[in-house]
């Protein structure tokens, strides 16, 4: 049975940490696991795929997931910036027209 974050929908790290070590280490094919663990053959062959990224063993420059993730972050507080600075120039705007 599957282990669903409560929060995302999405499966937990640790779930798929695990189905990644069993798929991995299993004699089966990641079809197989995949199957008995009630999980989408394509995502458990990407988790698969990405824990070999992350471990050094993909293709010359492929993202880790932390490399991934500080994408996002970054990208996030870009626009959180550029909001910003478009509500100041707003206001300096408004406050030159009242002067």
């Amino acid at each position: 049975m599957s282990e669903k974050s409560t929060t995302t929908g999405r499966y937990t790290a640790g779930f798929e940490r695990d189905a990644v070590t069993l798929a991995s280490s299993s004699a089966r094919t990641v079809t197989e696991v995949a199957r008995d663990l009630g999980v989408s053959p394509e995502g458990l062959h990407g988790w698969v795929k990405q824990a070999k990224i992350d471990r050094g063993e993909g293709p010359a420059g492929a993202s880790t997931t932390a490399e991934r993730e500080e994408l996002v972050r970054l990208r996030r507080k870009v626009r959180e910036q550029e909001a910003t600075i478009e509500v100041l120039g707003k206001a300096t705007a408004s406050s030159l027209r009242t002067r």
